[in-house]
């Protein structure tokens, strides 16, 4: 089988990247006038405008048909929560206030929705995974209960490399699952017990970003959902657990024989809703390939952010300069780059910058169930989530390394800079499933996400770890991610896009098609549709 590595040698291709064009664009899209880029917003008419006009200026053409906006109809559910949650139980009754102790949220679009004595049952990790011989609902009637159940998955903090993925998290790990999951089961409601290390993020950012309005997908038919879904903080959680007589919650979890057990109290609590139904959109531009045109390559980066919410030390924009300003920057000069080569690619290349990722990877969830370019027709997708604002990196870290023959795409360009690859050093926060690669994954495209994360050419490991651990705990979904040009290094993002440019200058110029790794979750789907483009 070809590889990456047996391919014929190219010359190097030229990149004219510099860091003056990022700072004119992230002195735009960050700014207050960008409103926080939220989807159905002033910000979110400003943003998608403002990219189109950068296409066009830079030579890039419309990749949707004669348009460079794909229409992604969304609900915008703006929810009030009720004062408390009020639980009951044979001592009596407790209460939680909203959002200090608890947060919900529906995805119902209803005006009023509640659960009211709700039975509350502890579901374990709230995991039914047949590979790992796992199922935390066996034996479980839930309906018109509400399951609690823990973040993340057994393996995390065991110690066990073999129970799961050990540290590193799964799919069953991610928040998203868990409400799957307890909506397939039937449950009235779903509370996810909040704990900083394995969430990997603190309350704040449960606060932040699942309070006020709150976008879906606006489809029809949608499957049922959970009439409450949401959080408890871990001293609601030991409170709870206290008084059910449930003695060492974590421990019980992780065991294989681990049988869900009812609390013997009851939840009640509630939403009301304000309800709004427009048409967001994702950005589409496109290089035409010269030999292939019908190939594709998709560089993705989510345009949006929070928009204006609670102010915080007097701030009330959540600007995300560099969540995702960096990589809607890095995109678009990766963008005209390609527009500016005098030979085009042999294959097509898009640029698709897609809306409400910040609300559960929605934009990038409707291509994939919507593609402009059929998914067996798409060679590889690179996605670019948070470049580095600390300059120029001596590593480039792979988040899902080990998944797919993209790493060697990587691996060589990164060596061409003088930059050496490792695996994300941090796998239990389950990156791979939080930005938008994975929309293309879970459709069978592998897909690479890559950045310089861990190591400054300059300064070293412990000053990039510093950054980060400040940037999550000040500035990560809060008005305090703004960008700051006096302290800001933009070489690093030059630095990033240089690579992903030639990752997939080279995807763009050859044959081969990167396959998914054995043993990886997203390879069945990949050869079921190669299969049938062969029939």
């Amino acid at each position: 089988m070809l590889s990456c590595g047996s391919q014929p040698e190219e010359a190097d291709v030229a990149v004219n990247m510099d860091t003056l064009t990022i700072h004119r664009h992230l002195s735009v899209l960050a700014s207050d006038d960008f409103m926080g880029r939220k989807p159905f917003t002033e910000g979110e008419e400003k943003t998608i405008h403002y990219l189109e006009s950068e296409l066009k200026r830079v030579g890039v053409a419309p990749g949707n048909g004669d348009s460079y906006f794909q229409d992604v109809p969304l609900v915008e559910i703006t929810g009030v929560q009720s004062p408390e949650m009020v639980v009951k139980g044979a001592n009596g009754s407790m209460s939680f206030s909203t959002p200090n102790d608890v947060v919900v949220y529906t995805e119902r679009v209803e005006e009023q929705v509640e659960i009211k004595d709700s039975e509350l049952v502890y579901a374990g990790y709230g995991i039914v995974a047949p590979e790992y011989g796992w199922n935390d609902y066996e034996g479980l009637d839930v309906e018109g209960k509400t399951v609690v159940v823990l973040v993340n998955d057994p393996g995390f903090g065991s110690g066990d490399s073999t129970l799961f993925k050990g540290d590193e998290m799964t799919y069953y790990g991610r928040w998203t699952y868990k409400y799957e999951e307890a909506a397939r089961q039937g449950a009235a409601g779903v509370l996810i017990v909040h704990e900083t290390v394995p969430a990997g993020y603190p309350w704040l950012v449960v606060e932040s970003s699942w309070t006020g309005a709150k976008l879906n997908l606006d489809a029809e038919n949608a499957p049922y959902k959970c009439a409450i879904q949401g959080w408890i903080t871990r001293n609601t959680a030991v409170a709870l657990f206290k008084e059910a007589g449930i003695k060492d919650y974590s421990d019980m979890a992780r065991s294989a024989d681990f049988k869900p057990v009812p609390m013997g109290m009851t939840a009640s609590v509630g939403v009301t809703n304000t309800i709004k139904k427009d048409m967001s959109r994702n950005v589409v531009g496109m290089v035409k390939g010269s030999t292939r045109p019908d190939e594709y390559i998709i560089y993705s980066a989510h345009w949006d952010h929070l928009g204006v919410g609670e102010p915080i030390d007097g701030d009330s924009i959540y600007n995300g300069a560099h969540d995702n300003a960096t990589g809607t920057v890095g995109l678009m000069a990766i963008a005209e780059e390609f527009a500016k080569l005098e030979n085009k690619p042999e294959r097509s290349v898009v640029f698709l910058f897609v809306t409400a990722e910040e609300q559960g990877l929605l934009g990038s969830a409707y291509y994939a169930q919507n593609p402009v370019f059929p998914p067996n027709q798409t060679v590889a997708n690179i996605n670019m989530d948070g470049l580095p604002a600390y300059g120029e990196m001596k590593d480039l870290t792979i988040t899902g390394y080990g998944q797919s023959e993209l790493d060697k795409y990587a691996e060589r360009e990164a060596t061409k800079q003088g930059r050496y690859i490792i695996p994300d050093p941090d796998p239990g926060k389950g990156y791979f499933f939080r930005s938008d690669h994975f929309s293309f994954a879970k459709v069978g495209i592998p897909a690479l996400y890559a950045s310089g994360s861990y190591e400054s050419m300059e300064h070293g490991v412990e000053f990039t770890e510093k950054k980060t651990q400040e940037y999550l705990a000040v500035k990560y979904h809060q008005p305090q991610d703004n960008y700051e040009p006096e302290e800001w290094d933009l070489k690093g993002i030059v630095q990033d896009a240089a690579l992903l440019f030639r990752v997939g200058y080279r995807l763009a110029n050859e044959s081969y098609w990167p396959q998914w790794s054995e043993g990886s979750e997203f390879k069945a789907k990949r050869d079921a549709d190669m299969s049938l483009k062969k029939k």
